[in-house]
């Protein structure tokens, strides 16, 4: 007889709640927006608060990957291996990490930018959520890929998904080295620490949307 807590948590496939959790991952990554034009205001009250939703959203998506972790039958009648899926899970775990990561960090050290990088700021964290919003929508279609046998047009939907979080990752690699080189003409002007400091979160940035990338190469692999 099945175990009925397994058959709580997963029903017939454990598929919808590596969804649920990959929905809960880009709830977290999504307040980046919001945080993010906190920061450029200076409004560190908003900041506070909204890097406590953040750290709440980072540990709700902590929960259910435990959770999955500690129930995944050892044996899945799926056309998937079970290390295939926990990898994944790790990979969209990754990404709630890195944005509390980027956030904590942020609103530790009260970080200011400068003008003439906000707007491009602004752009490449909405280029991230981005890349993490399109790794969500190929996750979502997992379980109908799954039921038309990795095959046909639903295929086909999930490989147009994945090629355009591909351009979405090429333009972010753009913005990174636009973003670096305007801090570079700003570095005089500012203290060594802050530019430093900079550097740090405009890497962590281009990290937290590569990992949305890895999301998407881990599935192509699960695929094949």
């Amino acid at each position: 007889m099945a175990d009925p807590t397994i058959v709580k948590l997963f029903g017939r496939s454990p598929i919808r709640p590596m969804q649920a959790h990959m929905e809960q991952v880009h709830l977290c990554v999504g307040l980046l927006q919001p945080f993010i034009d906190a920061v450029l205001a200076e409004d560190w009250d908003a900041v506070n608060q909204l890097a406590r939703h953040v750290a709440k959203a980072e540990k709700e998506a902590d929960r259910k990957k435990l959770s999955i972790r500690k129930h995944l039958p050892k044996s899945l009648f799926l056309p998937v291996h079970r290390n295939d899926l926990l990898e994944l899970l790790t990979q969209q775990d990754k990404l709630a990490n890195r944005t509390r990561d980027i956030t904590s960090l942020m609103q530790g050290r009260k970080m200011v930018i400068p003008d003439k990088l906000q707007e491009g700021m602004q752009n490449y964290v909405e280029s991230a959520i981005t890349a993490s919003n399109s790794a969500l929508e190929a996750i979502e279609e997992l379980d109908e890929l799954l039921s038309a046998g990795f095959r046909g047009p639903e295929l086909a939907k999930v490989e147009t998904i994945l090629r355009r979080l591909d351009k979405t990752e090429n333009n972010i690699d753009r913005q990174k080295i636009r973003l670096r080189k305007a801090l570079f003409k700003k570095e005089k002007q500012m203290s060594a620490i802050d530019v430093i400091f900079l550097y740090n979160i405009i890497d962590k940035i281009g990290v937290l949307a590569d990992t949305a990338h890895h999301v998407g190469s881990r599935l192509r692999l699960l695929i094949a």
